[in-house]
């Protein structure tokens, strides 16, 4: 007789995030696959080869499915490395920890020949020259931190004076690197396209507030409904595999000057559509929970 699988989850409760949880386990239960639910890292602790979590050993676990953004620890992630070296993880590892960073994401996607923003990359010591003479070549360009998210510590430079102002700011901290993206010409909205295991799941807009640039949600920003056509969406997928996600949310904006779709990040951990997003028309949550139903059922078979 084979022996049941059993999975672990830590998925976020805000936002409708418990609900999802609860119909994916149900689900998996159907495919008789047990799930640990609310498996939080920061909780855990490692004693010889086992990371226990509630006397626990994770390691014993098929597979770890960790979908929270908001409440990583250092230490979390720090034990997400190591139980992601004894079991399968959803995502990975390594696509977590790259998407987390802009510089390492942009990368990627330029050798795998996915359109993405010019940037550039500089030691915080050589960074005033470096930055004029980027600014001087592109004439406008945007300050990224290369970690966080929801668009905090961004800075549109478009002038000198934005510039002189930024380099103070970066002499007193405590960044050893400065990474800057040409700014692109659009219309202030994106694209933002859900892809699990290789599958196109649904898109939806987003709008800059005011006079804001950012798309960003808590930056201001407001959802919408929208279509995307097959461009948008193998665009999508090419990025997410480029990365190695085996879920992703893809970022994508068209260049007015360039008359292109360019993506501007690659999120690991893309959240379900709200409750009061489902009743503006977004109903692409059942079809996400299906497809990562099944993802894991492939990954835990033996």
């Amino acid at each position: 007789m084979a022996k049941k699988r059993t999975i672990g989850m830590w998925l976020y409760k805000n936002g409708g995030g418990d609900a999802i949880g609860k119909k994916i386990i149900k689900k998996l239960k159907e495919r008789d696959i047990d799930t640990i639910d609310d498996v939080n890292l920061r909780y855990a602790t490692a004693k010889n080869a086992n990371i226990i979590f509630n006397g626990f050993k994770l390691n014993k676990l098929d597979l770890m499915f960790s979908y929270n953004a908001g409440e990583q620890t250092v230490y979390q992630t720090y034990l997400y490395q190591a139980l992601n070296r004894m079991i399968p993880m959803i995502n990975s590892y390594d696509a977590f920890q790259l998407t987390e960073d802009k510089f390492q994401t942009s990368m990627i996607l330029k050798n795998a020949k996915v359109n993405t923003a010019d940037y550039r990359l500089f030691h915080r010591d050589e960074a005033q020259d470096n930055l004029y003479k980027t600014f001087k070549k592109w004439g406008g360009m945007v300050f990224k931190p290369t970690t966080g998210w929801g668009g905090a510590g961004l800075s549109k430079i478009d002038n000198e004076e934005a510039l002189q102002m930024l380099i103070p700011t970066l002499n007193h901290s405590n960044i050893r690197e400065v990474f800057v993206e040409r700014f692109i010409n659009y219309d202030n909205t994106d694209f933002r396209v859900d892809i699990v295991d290789g599958q196109y799941v649904g898109c939806y807009g987003r709008k800059a507030g005011g006079n804001d640039w950012r798309t960003n949600v808590t930056s201001g920003g407001s959802v919408f409904m929208r279509e995307c056509n097959d461009e948008v969406v193998q665009v999508a997928i090419n990025a997410a595999k480029a990365c190695g996600t085996d879920i992703a949310g893809v970022d994508i904006i068209y260049d007015l000057e360039k008359e292109e779709y360019v993506v501007l990040e690659v999120n690991g951990i893309p959240a379900f559509a709200t409750p009061e997003q489902e009743k503006m028309g977004l109903d692409f949550n059942d079809k996400k929970i299906d497809l990562i139903v099944d993802l894991i059922d492939r990954k835990t078979k033996k």
